[in-house]
C-alpha cells in the first residue's frame, strides 16, 4: 500500500496527537476525514478490483450467488460493527475512561473484548452446528454449496468484532488510518485466492469459490493481529480482572443491543434483501403462498443475489469512502462535547453539512454514470451484457439514497453520544418492517431492483425521522437556520452538475467497446466533478474549506457566516 506524502504526514500527525488536553479541544474533522477517506478510498478501489476479478471468473450466476449468501452474515457484522454500531456503544465510555485513567481504559477494553468474543464464538459454534444439519438434510446442489460456504465464512464474525473494538480504540487515540485500511486485507486475500486458483492452479469456479471463502478467514486473523499490534502501549488488558470496570462494562452491555438495532437498519435491510434474493438457490424456483392452491413461479432467479451483490458494492463505494468515514471522524468529537451544547451543536451541524455536501452529488453521480461504471468494472469473461443491465437497474434503485444513508450515520452517532439508544431503535424497527413489506410486494413487479428501491425509500424516511428528532431536541430554530441555505446551495450545485453531464453524454458519440466506455466514464466523472467544484468555489461554499483544513478552526465562525448570508 502506497500513500502520498500528504497522507503520511496526516497519519503521523494523527498518531502523535494523543494529549488529553488536545483531545478535549477536538480533532479537526477535515484532517481526520482526509486520513480516513484517503485510506478508505484505497480500500474501496481494491474492493472494486476484487469484484472486477470475481465477476469475470464467476459471472452473475449460482456459484457467486451462493458465496454472496454465505458472506451475508459475516458481511453484516463487518458493516455493522466495523462501520459503527459496536464502536458507538464502546467508544464514548472508552474515551471518557481513557482521558481520566488510561490503565483502567485498557482493562475496560479487554473486558469488553472478552465478553463480546465469548458470546460470538458461542453463537458461531451454534451456527456451524445448524448449518451442518441443514447440509446433511439438503437435497439440492446449490443450497448445499451456499451452506457449505457459509460454514467456512461464519468464523469471520468474532474476528471482525474484535477488530472493530481495537479499531475504535485506535480512533480514540487519533489513529484513524489503520482501521480504515484494515478492509484492504480482505480484498487482497480474496483477489490472491481467486487469481492463484484460477490462473496458477487452473482450478474450476467451484474449487476457486472454496478458496475465496477460506481467504476471508485468513484476512480476519491478519486484521486482528495488525490492529492489536498497532495499539502499542494502549493495548487492551485481556487478562486483567474486570472488577474495577464493572459499572463501565454494564453500561456498555446495556447499550450494545439497542445501539446495534438503532444503527443497523440499513445492514439488516441488506440482510433481508439477500435472503429474499437467495430464495432460488436455497429453496427453488417456486414459492408456496397461503390460500393459493399451486406454488407460484418465484419472480427472482439464481442470478438475482449476484446481481444484487454487485449493485450494492458500487453504492457502498462513496458511502464508505466519505459518508461512513465522516461519521467515524465526527463521533469522537461528539462524544467529548456532550457537556458543551454549543460545541456539540456546531460539530453536529458541521458533520451534517459535510455529509450532505458529499452525499448528494455522489447520489446524482451514480445515477448518471451507472451504465459505463458497470461496463468498465464488471463486464467481461463470465459477466454478460444482460448481467450488466440488471446490475444497472439495481444501482439505479440504491443510488438516490446514498446521501440519506450517510446522514443516518451522523444523526445516530449524535444521539448515542448523548446516551440515547432507544429513539434510534424505534425508528429503525419501523424502517426494517416497512422495507420488508415493500420488498415482498415490489419484487413481483421490479424483480431484484425492487429490493434496492425499498431500501432507499425506507432510508430516506428513517433519515427524515432522525432529523426531526434531533431538531426538536437540540434547537428548533438554530439548526434549521444553519442547514437550510447550505442544503439549497448543494442541491443547486448538484442539479447544475447533472445538467452538464446529461448534455455532454448526449452530444458526444461514445462507442460501446470497453475502452470507449472507460473513456466515457472518465470524461463524465471529471466533467461532473469539476462543474460541482467550480460552483462551490464561486459560491464560496464553506464545506469545501472544511475538507481542506488541517487544524480545527472556529466552528461558530463558519456557521455565523452562513447565518449572515441567510
Amino acid at each position: 500500500m502506497t500513500l502520498t506524502a500528504e497522507s503520511e504526514s496526516e497519519a503521523t500527525a494523527a498518531i502523535s496527537a494523543d494529549d488529553p488536553a488536545e483531545t478535549a479541544q477536538g480533532f479537526g474533522l477535515g484532517s481526520a476525514l482526509r486520513t480516513i477517506a484517503s485510506l478508505t478510498t484505497i480500500s474501496r478501489f481494491t474492493g472494486l478490483a476484487r469484484d472486477a476479478v470475481c465477476s469475470r471468473i464467476f459471472g452473475a450466476g449460482p456459484i457467486w450467488s451462493a458465496f454472496a449468501f454465505a458472506f451475508l452474515l459475516p458481511n453484516l457484522f463487518r458493516r455493522l460493527f466495523g462501520e459503527g454500531a459496536l464502536a458507538a456503544a464502546f467508544l464514548p465510555e472508552y474515551a471518557r475512561t481513557s482521558d481520566a485513567d488510561p490503565d483502567k481504559a485498557r482493562i475496560y477494553a479487554g473486558a469488553v473484548i472478552r465478553v463480546v468474543t465469548t458470546w460470538l464464538v458461542a453463537a458461531t459454534l451454534l451456527g456451524e452446528a445448524l448449518l451442518l444439519a441443514l447440509v446433511l438434510i439438503g437435497a439440492g446442489a446449490n443450497d448445499s454449496l451456499a451452506l457449505r460456504l457459509a460454514m467456512i465464512t461464519i468464523p469471520f464474525t468474532p474476528m471482525v468484532c474484535a477488530t472493530a473494538i481495537l479499531g475504535a480504540m485506535l480512533q480514540c487515540h487519533h489513529r484513524f488510518g489503520i482501521p480504515a485500511a484494515a478492509p484492504i486485507v480482505v480484498n487482497f486475500c480474496i483477489i490472491s485466492a481467486a487469481t492463484v486458483w484460477t490462473l496458477a492452479l487452473d482450478a474450476g469456479p467451484l474449487a476457486t469459490i472454496y478458496a475465496v471463502a477460506g481467504a476471508v478467514i485468513v484476512s480476519g486473523s491478519v486484521q486482528v493481529v495488525w490492529s492489536y499490534a498497532a495499539l502499542g502501549a494502549h493495548r487492551p488488558s485481556v487478562r486483567s480482572s474486570a472488577a474495577t470496570v464493572k459499572e463501565e462494562l454494564k453500561r456498555t452491555m446495556r447499550r450494545m443491543a439497542p445501539v446495534v438495532v438503532g444503527m443497523s437498519a440499513l445492514q439488516i435491510n441488506t440482510l433481508i434483501d439477500g435472503f429474499i434474493a437467495s430464495w432460488p438457490i436455497l429453496v427453488g424456483p417456486t414459492i408456496a403462498l397461503p390460500f393459493v392452491a399451486q406454488p407460484l413461479a418465484y419472480p427472482l432467479d439464481e442470478a438475482s443475489n449476484s446481481v444484487l451483490f454487485f449493485g450494492q458494492r458500487l453504492y457502498h463505494f462513496p458511502l464508505g469512502v466519505f459518508g461512513i468515514a465522516l461519521a467515524t471522524a465526527v463521533f469522537p468529537a461528539l462524544s467529548r462535547a456532550v457537556n458543551n451544547s454549543t460545541v456539540f451543536n456546531d460539530t453536529l451541524i458541521r458533520g451534517l453539512r459535510l455529509s450532505f455536501f458529499i452525499g448528494l452529488p455522489a447520489s446524482v453521480g451514480l445515477i448518471l454514470v451507472r451504465e459505463p461504471l458497470i461496463h468498465v468494472i464488471y463486464q467481461g469473461g463470465a459477466f454478460s451484457a444482460e448481467d450488466a443491465s440488471r446490475t444497472a437497474s439495481v444501482l439505479l434503485g440504491y443510488a438516490p439514497g446514498v446521501w440519506a444513508f450517510a446522514l443516518i450515520h451522523v444523526y445516530t452517532r449524535a444521539l448515542y453520544a448523548h446516551g440515547d439508544t432507544k429513539s434510534p431503535v424505534r425508528i429503525s424497527l419501523v424502517a426494517i418492517a416497512a422495507n420488508t413489506m415493500l420488498n415482498l410486494g415490489l419484487i413481483w413487479v421490479l424483480q431484484e431492483a425492487a429490493l434496492a428501491w425499498s431500501t432507499t425509500v425506507c432510508a430516506i424516511g428513517q433519515c427524515a425521522a432522525l432529523a426531526l428528532l434531533c431538531r426538536n431536541r437540540w434547537g428548533q430554530g438554530e439548526t434549521g437556520k444553519a442547514l437550510f441555505q447550505p442544503i439549497v446551495r448543494i442541491i443547486g450545485a448538484s442539479a447544475a452538475m447533472a445538467g452538464v453531464v446529461i448534455v455532454l453524454d448526449a452530444v458526444v458519440p461514445f462507442g460501446s467497446s470497453w475502452v470507449m466506455q472507460g473513456l466515457r466514464l472518465a470524461v463524465l466523472v471529471a466533467t461532473g466533478g469539476m462543474t460541482f467544484l467550480i460552483i462551490c468555489v464561486v459560491s464560496r461554499a464553506p464545506e469545501l474549506g472544511w475538507l481542506l483544513e488541517r487544524k480545527k478552526p472556529d466552528l461558530s465562525a463558519g456557521l455565523e457566516q452562513d447565518s449572515h448570508e441567510s
